[in-house]
């Protein structure tokens, strides 16, 4: 059977939000849905020597019955035919999810956190598994607008390649149209680079806004042909590269963006746009990370 869909819970609303996106995927990718809960002993103060089944874990257990029981009833709403597996694992949570996510076609967390599941916060898990993940990380940040647009980041780089893909197939799946975005601005674009140029020359803005129209339209038309029930809205923005993005996430279903490239971008690297992305977006973002799954 296909890789499942993976997605992290702790009870807090943000992981039951994600738990509600990962099992609408799954039911579109036909796959299984399987649900990870991990924590470490420390944090729930059990005895050293402990079990999550003993009476002296019982509380534990509830707790964990608990916040699964939830989570599956939240899966079964959104997508009752999904099939669902549950895993606990004691365990660090980050490692745990970086674990799961080398068996899984997409892992789901929500953007905030508490208690067991080692905060849930950006910066932490969120950050770490779209740095780490061995497949695309969707972190989830409010639900999405079931009639906006899949967005997606280009800066035409062979790193982000994976990230054009997958929002393709995500705008495929979803019946949605793509709008691909390429921001540019005259403070980080690319230097001349033929044999006659001059090591410091005053740039030429026409000539750089015909080369990222280039860019933009390299980096999608492979992927044009390929899907073509896709309809795909080019946007060639000159301006600064974090703020447009976060502005345009407001209109869309999901944000996609590679963990790092180069050009327009000037570095796509988790710690800057996608960071910023992550933090700041209104809509779920997909990390697609360059040789992940």
């Amino acid at each position: 059977m296909a890789d499942p869909v993976v997605v992290g819970v702790d009870g807090s609303p943000s992981s039951l939000d994600a738990v509600e996106v990962a099992a609408r995927e799954a039911a579109l990718r036909g796959v299984a849905l399987r649900v990870v809960h991990a924590f470490g002993w420390p944090s729930l103060h059990v005895p050293p020597g402990g079990t999550p089944w003993n009476r002296a874990g019982a509380g534990v257990r509830a707790l964990v019955d608990g916040t699964l029981g939830a989570a599956e009833e939240r899966a079964r709403r959104a997508a009752p035919g999904v099939e669902l597996t549950r895993e606990v694992t004691v365990g660090e949570p980050l490692m745990v999810l970086e674990l799961e996510s080398r068996t899984a076609s997409l892992a789901v967390v929500g953007s905030r956190g508490l208690n067991a599941f080692g905060s849930l916060l950006l910066g932490s898990t969120a950050v770490h598994l779209a740095a780490h993940g061995h497949c695309p990380v969707l972190v989830v940040r409010g639900l999405p607008d079931a009639t906006g647009p899949v967005l997606l980041a280009v800066d035409g780089s062979p790193a982000a390649e994976g990230a054009v893909e997958f929002a393709f197939a995500e705008a495929s799946l979803h019946g949605a149209e793509l709008v691909a975005l390429h921001v540019w601005n005259t403070w980080t674009e690319r230097a001349y680079d033929g044999p006659g140029d001059p090591p410091f020359v005053t740039y030429d803005e026409e000539r750089l806004r015909a080369e990222e129209e280039r860019v933009l339209a390299e980096a999608v038309s492979g992927h044009q042909e390929r899907y073509p029930e896709v309809t795909v809205h080019r946007r060639l923005v000159r301006g600064r590269i974090r703020a447009t993005l976060v502005d345009a996430s407001a209109d869309a279903r999901l944000v996609v963006v590679g963990a790092r490239g180069r050009g327009g971008f000037a570095g796509l690297l988790l710690g800057s746009v996608s960071q910023a992305v992550l933090h700041h977006a209104h809509r779920p973002v997909a990390v697609v990370r360059s040789g992940g799954r």
